[in-house]
């Protein structure tokens, strides 16, 4: 007499979608915490970025050239099938007669939470 018992049960397979379900679930977290992170550091990278073009403008301007006010920029950047703004704060000040500082803040927005990149130089006049 054959064995008709050569099978899965119904409840064997839904125990088993159940413990797949779950490691599916973990594995979808983790590539939601990756992407996540990596997204946060494009948007570092990228202030890293425009925070060194401007210091780079104005270390390119003639000593006289240098302001020494505060100044305000929003600069909207292309990341990621998106724009992000980033703020954009130049200052200076004269710490003698022959020398300025430069200090660049570029500050934006990620999920609710407010992140900044300071750059800061010193600039001496040559005579």
């Amino acid at each position: 007499m054959p064995n008709k018992n050569n099978g899965f049960t119904l409840l064997e397979l839904l125990v088993s979608l159940v413990i797949l379900s779950i490691g599916m679930l973990g594995l979808l977290q983790a590539v939601t915490s990756a992407i996540n992170h990596n997204m946060g550091t494009q948007l570092r990278d990228e202030a890293v970025r425009l925070a060194d073009e401007k210091m780079a403008v104005e270390k390119s301007k003639t000593f006289n050239a240098i302001s020494t006010t505060t100044k305000l920029d929003v600069v909207k950047v292309n990341i990621v099938n998106g724009f992000k703004n980033y703020s954009v704060v130049k200052s200076g000040s004269s710490i003698s007669s022959s020398t300025k500082t430069v200090q660049v803040v570029i500050s934006w927005k990620y999920k609710g939470k407010r992140f900044e990149h300071v750059i800061s130089s010193l600039v001496s006049q040559s005579f």
